[in-house]
C-alpha cells in the first residue's frame, strides 16, 4: 500500500482501476543557431502557431457536436491565448538577439510568463499560468512533429493519473467509465479543477511523481475531500475508505434534496445564497447546489493572456452566456478588478513599489474610460436578457462612486442613442473591502443600490495580512474583533439606508460563520457553490432571534481565541455535528 498526499481540488471519494495516460510535457533542447537561419526559425514558430489554432478549431466543433456549446469557454480562452501577437514577437526577438532555436526561444518566453504569473496574490488569477502553459505544450508538440494524440477511451471503473490534464481533455472524459482524476500538478483554482467541480469528478492534484510509478492497473482510492491517494489499499483500509465515501455520498444526496427548498431561518427570515464564479459552466452547478444566482461573477479571465482588449461583442456574448446559465435568478457583475498584482496584458501597466495599494480595480477603470464605459455597455445589454446588477470593486470614496456611475449614465445615452434595450433601473453596488469604506459606509450607502464586502481584502487590509504569506497566514483571522466591529458597521449602515447588505468573501463559505453573519443583520451571502448546501442546512435549524444574540455575544470578548470559544459554546449539538 501506497498513500500519498496532494490538493483536495473537487470533493467526492471514488474507487477504482488506475490509468496512467502520457500527457507530460514535450522534452525541448535548446541549442544555437547560425545567423542565416534566423528567418527560418520564426516562421516554424509561426506556422506551429497556425496549426496548434487550426488544432483547437477542429477540436471545439468536435466538442460542440458531442457535448453542445456548454463548455466551450475554455477552448475559447486557448485560442485567445494563441491570438496574442507577442507570443510570437516575444519568442521571435530571443531567437534573433540569442540566436537560439524556436522551440528553446518559446520555452524562456514561458519562463518569463511563470515570473510574472508568480507574483500575482490572488489565487484564482495566479493559476491562469497553467492555460498559458497548455497553449504553448501544444505548439511545442506540433513543432516537434509529434502527432497531438486523442484523449484515450477508458474502461468502466477507471481512475485517471497523468502529469497534467488540459480542459480539453476533461472534456472528451467519459464520465460513465472514469470515476475520478489525479495530476501531479494544478491546484484548486485551476481551471482544470473547476471544471472537474462543475462536472462532479472528485479530483485530487499536485500529487508529484504518481505517473512514475509501475502502478498501472492497480486498484487506487482517491479522496477529493481529504486529499488523499491510496494504491492498492489493504483490506482494512478499503473497507474504511468505502464507509467514508458511502457516509459522503448519503450526507450529498440528503443534501441535495434540500436544494430546492428555500434559505430560511426557523422563525421565517429569508436570507439569500447566491454563487461566486469565474466562467459560465459555474452557474449550472450553482442552481444544482441550491443557490439563488450569483453575487459575484469575476470578469478578469476576459482581459488575461491577451494583446488587445476585448471588445464590447465579446464581453456581451460571456455575460450573456452567465446570465442564461443562472436565470431566471440574478447576476451580479463585478467590472473588472484587476492591476496591481493582478496581471492585465491588454495595456501597458508602470511597474509598482506596492502594487496591492496601487491602480487596480476601480481606480484602473476610471483611468481608462473607453474601456470601461465598454464593459458597462456589455453589461447594460445583457440586463435586458434578465435580472443583472453592476458592482463596483476597491472603493474608497464617495467620488469613484458618482464618478462611475456617471460612465453608466453615458453608457445608457450610448446605447438609447442606437435603440439598444437595456434594463433603465439595473441595480448598481460597490464592494466594501478596505477600511475607508468602512468608514465612509453610512455616505456610500446614499450613492449606491446594495453593498457586498469582500471579506478576504478587508481581512488583509483591516490587519495588514498578506495571507499569500506563509509566516503570516496564521494571522488572517475572520473573526478578529476588529474585523467584527467592521462588518457590523458595514450592515448599520445599509439598512440605515434601506439597502441591503450583501457578503462574497469565504466568510460567506464557512458554516460556522453563519449565525454570526445572519445575527449581524447580512441579507445576502455568496459563495462557492459547493458551499450553499451545507450553509443552508445550518441556516434552516437557526432562528434570527437565536443568531442575532449568538453575534451580539461575540462582541464581549476581546481576542479571536476567546470568540471562537464563545462562537462554538453556542450552536447546538446538531449544528456542530453537521459542521463537523
Amino acid at each position: 500500500m501506497q498513500t500519498f498526499c496532494g490538493i483536495a481540488a473537487s470533493p467526492g471519494i471514488a474507487m477504482g482501476k488506475l490509468r496512467i495516460i502520457d500527457r507530460r510535457r514535450t522534452v525541448v533542447s535548446e541549442y544555437i543557431i547560425p545567423s542565416d537561419t534566423v528567418s527560418h526559425e520564426i516562421t516554424r514558430l509561426a506556422q506551429a502557431i497556425d496549426d496548434t489554432r487550426i488544432e483547437l478549431e477542429r477540436l471545439k466543433s468536435r466538442l460542440a457536436e458531442t457535448n453542445g456549446e456548454e463548455h466551450l469557454f475554455f477552448i475559447e480562452t486557448h485560442l485567445m491565448i494563441l491570438a496574442d501577437e507577442r507570443l510570437v514577437t516575444e519568442s521571435a526577438e530571443i531567437i534573433r538577439t540569442g540566436l537560439i532555436n524556436a522551440e528553446g526561444a518559446l520555452r524562456r518566453t514561458l519562463h518569463r510568463y511563470r515570473e510574472t504569473f508568480a507574483s500575482i496574490d490572488d489565487p484564482y488569477l495566479r493559476e491562469r499560468i497553467s492555460d498559458v502553459e497548455t497553449v504553448i505544450e501544444r505548439v511545442l508538440r506540433n513543432m516537434s512533429g509529434e502527432p497531438a494524440e486523442p484523449f484515450p477511451e477508458h474502461e468502466a471503473q477507471t481512475i485517471i493519473a497523468a502529469h497534467d490534464l488540459s480542459p480539453a481533455d476533461m472534456l472528451q472524459i467519459n464520465r460513465k467509465n472514469v470515476l475520478a482524476i489525479i495530476t501531479e500538478i494544478g491546484g484548486r483554482t485551476s481551471h482544470t479543477a473547476i471544471l472537474a467541480r462543475a462536472l462532479d469528478l472528485p479530483a485530487v492534484m499536485g500529487v508529484e511523481g504518481i505517473t512514475d510509478l509501475l502502478c498501472d492497473g492497480a486498484t487506487v482510492v482517491v479522496d477529493g475531500l481529504s486529499g488523499g491517494v491510496i494504491i492498492d489499499p489493504d483490506k482494512e483500509t478499503f473497507k474504511l475508505s468505502l464507509r467514508r465515501k458511502q457516509q459522503y455520498e448519503y450526507v450529498e444526496s440528503e443534501l441535495l434534496k434540500t436544494a430546492p427548498l428555500p434559505a430560511v431561518t426557523l422563525d421565517g427570515h429569508v436570507m439569500h445564497l447566491r454563487g461566486n464564479v469565474e466562467i459560465p459552466e459555474e452557474g449550472a452547478s450553482v442552481l444544482a447546489h441550491g443557490g439563488s444566482g450569483v453575487g459575484l461573477y469575476r470578469t478578469e479571465m476576459l482581459f488575461m493572456n491577451r494583446s488587445t482588449m476585448p471588445d464590447e461583442e465579446e464581453q456581451l456574448d460571456y455575460y450573456r452566456s452567465m446570465q442564461r446559465a443562472v436565470a431566471p435568478h440574478p447576476l451580479t457583475i463585478r467590472t473588472l478588478d484587476a492591476g496591481g498584482d493582478k496581471l492585465l496584458e491588454g495595456m501597458d501597466q508602470a511597474e509598482e513599489v506596492n502594487p496591492a495599494l496601487g491602480v487596480r480595480a476601480i481606480r484602473l477603470s476610471l483611468s481608462m474610460p473607453d474601456e470601461f464605459k465598454k464593459q458597462l455597455r456589455a453589461i447594460l445589454r445583457a440586463s435586458a436578457d434578465g435580472p443583472v446588477r453592476i458592482m463596483f470593486p476597491m472603493i474608497s470614496g464617495i467620488e469613484e462612486v458618482r464618478k462611475a456611475k456617471t460612465f453608466i449614465e453615458e453608457a445608457k445615452k450610448d446605447l438609447t442613442a442606437s435603440g439598444i434595450p437595456f434594463d433603465n433601473s439595473i441595480q448598481v453596488g460597490v464592494m466594501i473591502e478596505i477600511p475607508a469604506a468602512v468608514t465612509l459606509a453610512d455616505l456610500l450607502a446614499r450613492e449606491v443600490d446594495f453593498f457586498s464586502v469582500g471579506t478576504n481584502d478587508l481581512i488583509q487590509y483591516t490587519l495588514a495580512i498578506d495571507r499569500s504569506n506563509e509566516q503570516l497566514s496564521h494571522m488572517y483571522q475572520p473573526l478578529h474583533p476588529a474585523v467584527l466591529r467592521s462588518l457590523r458597521r458595514i450592515v448599520q449602515a445599509a439598512h440605515g439606508a434601506g439597502i441591503p447588505a450583501c457578503l462574497c468573501g469565504e466568510m460567506a463559505g464557512e458554516p460556522l460563520f453563519l449565525p454570526i453573519l445572519l445575527g449581524l443583520g447580512f441579507d445576502e451571502l455568496s459563495m462557492g457553490a459547493g458551499s450553499i448546501l451545507r450553509v443552508k442546512q445550518i441556516l434552516r435549524q437557526c432562528t434570527l432571534e437565536g443568531a442575532a444574540r449568538i453575534a451580539e455575544g461575540c462582541f464581549g470578548y476581546a481576542t479571536v481565541a476567546e470568540v471562537e470559544m464563545f462562537l462554538k459554546s453556542q450552536i447546538t449539538l446538531d449544528v456542530a455535528e453537521s459542521i463537523d
